[in-house]
């Protein structure tokens, strides 16, 4: 079995990190690194999904769950435009592998989001 991801030990309260939303299987907190002057990070509490594609595979309702999350806190911490990003493998900068959305908005930036 591999470790816990990071996001699972900031869920589990294991890292320090402020949950700015959290719904009944995802939450959202801020990227320690942003690329933007808004770059929230939207993750399901489940790491059963290493990225987007198997989510939509595996379970379209939580990717749904996602997606109304993201435009929740975009509306909440900027104008509610925003762009979503789902990083998938390596070769395209995911460095985490438990499916997570990057929310970003506000005078965006168009370098590599890696996560």
């Amino acid at each position: 079995m591999s470790e816990p991801s990071i996001f699972t030990r900031i869920l589990d309260g294991e890292i320090p990190s402020d949950i700015i939303a959290e719904t009944e299987n995802a939450f959202a907190i801020r990227d320690i690194a942003p690329k933007a002057p808004v770059h929230l990070l939207v993750i399901p509490k489940s790491p059963q999904y290493r990225n987007v594609v198997e989510l939509a595979a595996g379970d379209p309702d939580l990717l749904s769950e996602l997606v109304g999350l993201a435009s929740t806190v975009a509306a909440e911490h900027a104008d509610g435009d925003f762009r979503l990003v789902f990083n998938t493998g390596p070769l395209a900068g995911q460095t985490v592998f438990h499916v997570h959305a990057h929310v970003l908005a506000g005078g965006l930036d168009e370098t590599s989001l890696g996560g």
